[in-house]
């Protein structure tokens, strides 16, 4: 019965934890963090402990794959190089760093690279609902960062439990090994299953067949990347982003409507209960150290956090220079981006899921049947990095964004527009063609002409910045008339169901056509 509780309340917290970040102008993890926090004083709660299985194997591949979908492949070329030194060279710098403070706080090497290993790597999904007012580019690299570099992390933190518990021996050609097959089994499983993917979409018509693919791909892909030993991570990566590039030609609108409708959801349930059991673990954690393990834990978060902070930010600098020093194409002057901006992708580096299920993952004993060293002190300085990344930097990146005065991304806004007047130019040319081809009455084409012609006008005073343009104010004239009527339509097939003129199944029927209607007139459904 727990288990429901425990539903209940999780997704209560979420509710509650977005309602009031919203309401108060806080950023909703922050919120969900304390929430998790207050809930995990109920002991019956504090005692439920999630397997780590749960997090990398059923939360995650859903969150990695989302974000795969939503990310700008363009913008990932384009900064290529920035994002592979961040997501392998800086996870190991930082490991290494937080490693060495760990080891001078008295943990031995194996569980102090275990530690580092848990929490080198930023979180996608932190980066998503914490950076979002970031321009396109920056918020680009961040994500993709945070997308690739959870294989680097997993392939150290294998190293350092293999090690501590007697399994593992530290050569270079044995870690380079590893290191391929992580991330070149990764990359290979991920084309495999996108492949399978786009194979099964091309034969199915039903669009619940057809989502439910999209919903077992992202699994499968991490399943069969952990049976070979490489990163699940990377392959569901690389299967999302073939993914986002072949959908559009692809799959069905039907189809593609309906994931639209699954996949903001089940991701905004997920992202919020995973900020929420952060929380919670740390009630757990606290409760399984020593009042002077707590002193020593408590210092280890601080320093930790701050190792993060100033190996991130001497990475992003030192790096960027160097690479000004020796790549002097002109090209790569484009691509330059301001102190400022450098600053704020400093701040940006929040940790979060991935952290938390590789400090789990950490095993109770060794083969001898020894306890594993300090187990409950690197869940707690894990939990405890993640909060204070997330509420202080949390916190804290508002104002650096302000501060930081970064010019306004209006290349989203522009290039939308330069689509949509693209589009609708092509489709008035090509009307008269198909109109005879397909056997179209002159007043039909010529009803379909003016109403793209319309549209058209609309497209062009949007791209121009004129609020009193006549083809604007059509628009929101026609826009209003039509909700109006949509309104009238709807009260009346409900007042028809009301008197058992119609049964509940029409009704559901002309409601899901009217709220198409509804939803394209508003634009109110949005895909980033």
């Amino acid at each position: 019965m727990l288990g429901l509780e425990l539903v209940v309340v999780l997704g209560a917290a979420v509710l509650a934890g977005n309602f009031l970040g919203q309401r108060f102008r806080v950023a909703p993890p922050v919120v969900l963090l304390v929430l998790g926090a207050l809930i995990g004083l109920v002991p019956a709660v504090r005692q439920t402990q999630l397997p780590p299985e749960v997090v990398l194997l059923l939360f995650l591949p859903v969150l990695l794959y989302w974000e795969s979908l939503t990310t700008s492949m363009r913008e990932i070329r384009t900064n290529l190089r920035g994002i592979v030194l961040l997501s392998t060279v800086l996870v190991i710098l930082t490991a290494g760093a937080v490693a060495v403070a760990g080891h001078a706080l008295g943990l031995p090497w194996g569980p102090a690279w275990a530690l580092g290993a848990a929490v080198a790597p930023t979180d996608a999904t932190a980066v998503s609902a914490l950076a979002g007012s970031l321009p396109r580019r920056q918020i680009t690299v961040l994500r993709a960062e945070s997308l690739v570099n959870d294989g680097t992390a997993l392939v150290i933190y294998g190293l350092a439990v293999g090690i501590t518990v007697g399994e593992e021996h530290l050569t270079l050609p044995h870690v380079g090994a590893l290191f391929l097959l992580a991330y070149g089994g990764g990359a290979a499983v991920g084309v495999a299953v996108a492949w399978i993917n786009m194979n099964l979409r091309r034969r199915l018509d039903d669009p619940l067949l057809g989502n439910l693919v999209m919903i077992l791909a992202p699994f499968t892909a991490y399943l069969l990347a952990e049976l070979i030993h490489a990163s699940g991570v990377l392959a569901v990566v690389v299967s999302g982003l073939i993914m986002a590039q072949v959908a559009p030609g692809l799959i069905r609108a039907e189809h593609r409507r309906q994931a639209l409708a699954f996949w903001p959801l089940a991701t905004f349930i997920i992202n919020g209960a995973l900020f929420v059991l952060v929380g919670v673990e740390l009630q757990y954690a606290l409760h399984h150290l020593s009042r002077s393990d707590l002193t020593d834990a408590l210092l280890a978060i601080g320093a930790v956090s701050a190792v993060l902070v100033a190996v991130r930010f001497a990475f992003l600098f030192s790096s960027a220079y160097l690479i000004r020093a020796i790549d002097r194409r002109p090209e790569q002057r484009l691509r330059r981006m301001s102190d400022r901006a450098r600053v704020v992708s400093g701040l940006a580096g929040f940790r979060g899921a991935v952290s938390l299920a590789v400090a789990l993952s950490v095993p109770e004993t060794l083969d001898s049947g020894a306890p594993f060293p300090d187990r409950a002190f690197i869940v707690f300085v894990t939990s405890g990095v993640i909060v204070v990344t997330l509420v202080v930097q949390g916190l804290l990146l508002p104002g650096v964004v302000r501060w930081a005065r970064l010019p306004r991304d209006t290349s989203v806004d522009e290039e939308q527009i330069l689509a949509e007047t693209t589009a609708t130019e092509e489709a008035i040319k090509a009307l008269p063609r198909l109109a005879t081809q397909l056997g179209t009455t002159p007043r039909v084409a010529e009803w379909l002409r003016q109403e793209y012609e319309a549209n058209l006008a609309t497209v062009r005073a949007r791209g121009a910045g004129t609020e009193d343009d006549p083809a604007l104010l059509h628009n929101r004239h026609y826009t209003g008339l039509r909700l109006a009527l949509i309104a009238t339509k709807r009260a009346t097939v409900v007042r028809l169901r009301d008197e058992a003129q119609i049964d509940d199944t029409v009704l559901r029927r002309l409601q899901a056509a009217l709220d198409n209607e509804e939803v394209r007139l508003t634009g109110g459904e949005q895909v980033e």
